[in-house]
């Protein structure tokens, strides 16, 4: 697959390029997305060509504004609707049981699509200019972190996809927080930005996390496949953990004081300025030939227990 990757700072003319049957990878507030037009199947499985994505793992559908969820999802619930309300647009995708004309391909082959109105202005106004709802992946190659800046998106993906809508650095740098309303109770699917506590506060029955069975296909991404992970080992550690690498190269991410002897450091003040930096830390050490990434585990608190969930993924190679 070759291509010329167009850059451009304009929503509209992104937007053009994708009414076309292109991909378009666009900011959000999360990470950078890879869009298709939902109605173009064509253009829906150049997704998974350029990512190298398995077809068993479901695209997540994005709209301008919450009205336009209707369009790709039928019978939403009451909790939906709560949800919906207090946190779109925002960081949370809702799992819902799908129109019946929604192809297969975005969703799986399951009943039910995952759909997320994004808060990033810039993402908003390019969803606005696209004629259809919008199924997009993070923009960057199956397995590895996704990108949170544009300059990412190019390295992993230039060449591979028509166009790159370039906007800031993602501003939470972690992917979506997914909650699966297609049943009752609903249930937390993947954490992220917004919180278990959080959402328990509107849906005080919502379920946490279950373990996912190897052959079933996921309601969600980021569930069954390896994600997030550099070409680095990542090793998990405590406050003060030592660097021991067996002679390898090695780096160092956390909130506390940064270990002698590490080539590359980035001492975060908060569990969201972790959250922001991870991806970019991990494409970093990879450009600088790192052997081993020594990741400190920050409290289960807050995204927090997001940021735990892909440290862990990317140390398990899942």
């Amino acid at each position: 697959m070759d291509v010329e990757t167009i850059l451009t700072d304009s929503p509209a003319e992104a937007a053009a390029h994708l009414n076309r049957g292109e991909t378009v990878a666009f900011p959000t507030e999360t990470v950078y997305g890879l869009g298709v037009d939902i109605t173009i199947e064509e253009a829906v499985r150049k997704i998974f060509l350029a990512k190298g994505r398995p077809s068993d793992n479901p695209l997540i559908v994005h709209v301008h504004a919450s009205e336009q969820v209707g369009e790709v999802a039928s019978g939403i619930s009451d909790t939906a609707r709560l949800l919906m309300q207090r946190f779109f647009p925002g960081p949370l995708t809702l799992v819902l049981c799908k129109q019946s004309w929604v192809s297969s391909l975005v969703t799986a082959g399951l009943s039910t699509v995952g759909v997320r109105c994004p808060e990033h202005p810039v993402a908003r106004e390019f969803l606005h200019h696209c004629r259809h709802p919008v199924a997009a992946p993070s923009a960057n190659l199956s397995g590895k972190p996704s990108s949170t800046d544009w300059k990412s998106v190019h390295e992993d993906l230039n060449g591979k996809i028509n166009c790159i809508l370039r906007g800031e650095h993602s501003a939470i740098g972690l992917e979506s927080t997914i909650v699966d309303c297609s049943t009752e109770p609903p249930r937390l699917l993947r954490a992220g930005a917004i919180g278990l506590d959080e959402l328990r506060a509107v849906v005080p029955g919502l379920l946490g996390p279950a373990a996912i069975e190897e052959h079933r296909r996921p309601k969600s991404p980021g569930l069954k496949y390896p994600h997030y992970a550099p070409s680095a080992e990542i090793r998990l550690c405590g406050e003060g953990y030592g660097t021991c690498s067996g002679g390898k190269k090695t780096a160092w991410i956390g909130l506390s004081h940064p270990p002698e002897g590490a080539a590359v450091t980035c001492r975060c003040g908060d569990a969201g300025e972790y959250a922001h930096r991870l991806f970019r830390f991990f494409r970093e050490c990879d450009r600088k030939n790192i052997g081993i990434i020594f990741c400190e585990m920050p409290a289960p608190e807050g995204i927090g227990q997001a940021l735990r969930d892909r440290l862990q993924r990317a140390a398990e190679g899942k």
